[in-house]
């Protein structure tokens, strides 16, 4: 029952009998008379309607807390929507309290404050896509019951476990591939092209491949032992037709596919002319691979949207990016590009990133932080945060918009990796299969490519939240 149906049941009832008005009254008493009898509607209301509706549904009173990571958007556009926020709901104002940069810090205060009991007072997480399962399955959060009409298939779904929806996509992401545009004319499509590409330019330069103003290698991506490992490496085994978990759950890492992608990275890293994978690349993550690729020292660079903001911001947002001592906001003459380049999707399906809105189970507000959920994934805050922000967004419509495509030269790339896009294992324990997984293509990596003999097994036991 909403407020406005129950209002309209009580007014709209048809009375069995009519009063014997006098044929004419006077005009200010019959005014009094309709006062007094919506007066009479509205105490009806408020005391039986009110009451009934405040315990099913409708936002409590009390300042909501989001714990979420750091806005490295543009313009702080996450803290303008909990503004607009505030201004429409101001018995229900909301805060950011901004964690660590780092994701495994933010996980680990996340769940400090879940097991604290309440303590810390949040009420909504900010979870990365990949906890969404660890946080429902440890009673952390709260089921949501809410409309997902209009979001994209691939980030909704990293929002259900176990059947149920527990969360809602506050942003997405998927990995592209950047190339060198006036080194590299069509773009591949598998990993045996981009080397073969690699392989010819690189060849071509001859002794002038030394020159610092060439690329000396043909790749770069994000391969420092942290969850960028993870990303790349899972990619690099969908790209040669393996995986790692099927979709039954099993370890099915020891296919010949999968080895064939760990090959691959093998291959590239060793030392070789021309060198296909830059060496360094085993200690970069996301930042230190945008800077190789933007001093030319390679082709082709696998990155996240983000590098292709830092790389080329659009000029009316430069100036709204965020400034940090050790990157400081372009002035409007720093925004070229720093080289000619282009986007297309990975050599494979990406790996789904992004992030999720998730109620505490905790929670003092529970409806009130759900509504503020909706409000922050509606469409017009998606786009909002992506227009104006730089965040892509999860709601389809958005990437039809002509400001959008005007800003973001990408968005169309961007939106068909995200449908192709695939979700990392899903599992309680992801963190503890991470790590696992990153350990065992760590040394792959060092023996040429080959697994170690208990690989399999070793990753089972994390699935399980074991460590062997």
């Amino acid at each position: 029952m909403a407020v406005d149906g129950s209002a309209a049941s009580i007014v709209d009832k048809k009375p069995k009998w009519r009063p014997a008005w006098p044929k004419r009254r006077p005009r200010a008493e019959l005014v009094a008379l309709g006062i007094a009898a919506g007066v009479a509607v509205t105490l009806l209301v408020s005391a039986f309607v009110v009451p009934w509706f405040a315990g099913d549904g409708a936002a409590e009173d009390g300042e909501l807390v989001i714990l979420s990571g750091r806005d490295d958007g543009y313009g702080n556009q996450r803290q303008a929507l909990v503004d607009q926020w505030n201004a429409l709901h101001p018995r229900s104002p909301a805060r950011i309290e901004e964690l660590a940069a780092v994701a495994d810090a933010q996980r680990s205060e996340m769940v400090a404050r879940a097991q604290g009991g309440g303590r810390g007072d949040a009420d909504i997480y900010n979870l990365d896509v990949t906890w969404t399962a660890e946080f429902a399955s440890q009673g952390y959060i709260r089921e949501l019951d809410a409309d997902t009409t209009g979001f994209l298939g691939a980030p909704l779904a990293t929002c259900r476990y176990d059947g149920k929806l527990w969360a809602l996509p506050f942003n997405t992401d998927a990995g592209l591939l950047y190339y060198r545009d006036d080194y590299v004319g069509t773009p591949p499509t598998s990993w045996p092209q981009l080397v073969a590409a690699a392989q010819s330019v690189l060849t071509g330069f001859g002794a002038l491949s030394g020159d610092g103003a060439r690329p000396g290698a043909g790749y770069t991506g994000q391969l420092a032992d942290y969850e960028g490992l993870t990303v790349n490496a899972l990619e690099a085994i969908w790209g040669a037709g393996g995986d790692v978990v099927d979709g039954d759950g099993n370890v099915v890492i020891d296919s010949k596919e999968a080895q064939d992608g760990l090959n691959r990275l093998a291959a590239g890293l060793s030392r070789s002319s021309p060198q296909v994978i830059l060496p360094e690349s085993a200690s970069f993550d996301e930042q230190a691979a945008t800077q190789a690729f933007a001093e030319g020292k390679v082709l082709f660079m696998r990155n996240w949207p983000v590098a292709h903001r830092a790389l080329d911001p659009p000029a009316d947002l430069a100036a709204a990016r965020p400034s940090t001592a050790a990157s400081p906001a372009p002035s409007a003459s720093d925004t070229r590009p720093a080289v000619r380049f282009e986007v297309t999707r990975l050599p494979g399906p990406s790996a789904l990133g992004g992030q999720n809105l998730a109620v505490s189970a905790h929670s003092r507000h529970p409806n009130a932080a759900r509504q503020l959920i909706e409000f922050l994934t509606s469409e017009r805050s998606q786009q909002i945060l992506f227009e104006r922000g730089g965040f892509a967004a999860t709601r389809e419509i958005v990437y039809r918009d002509a400001q959008v495509l005007q800003r973001y030269r990408y968005a169309p790339t961007l939106l068909e990796a995200i449908r192709s896009a695939r979700t990392r294992p899903v599992t309680p324990h992801y963190a503890q299969f991470s790590e696992t997984f990153r350990a065992v293509v760590r040394a792959a990596l060092a023996d040429g490519g080959q697994l170690p003999a208990d690989a399999k097994a070793r990753l089972e036991a994390a699935l399980k939240g074991y460590k062997r």
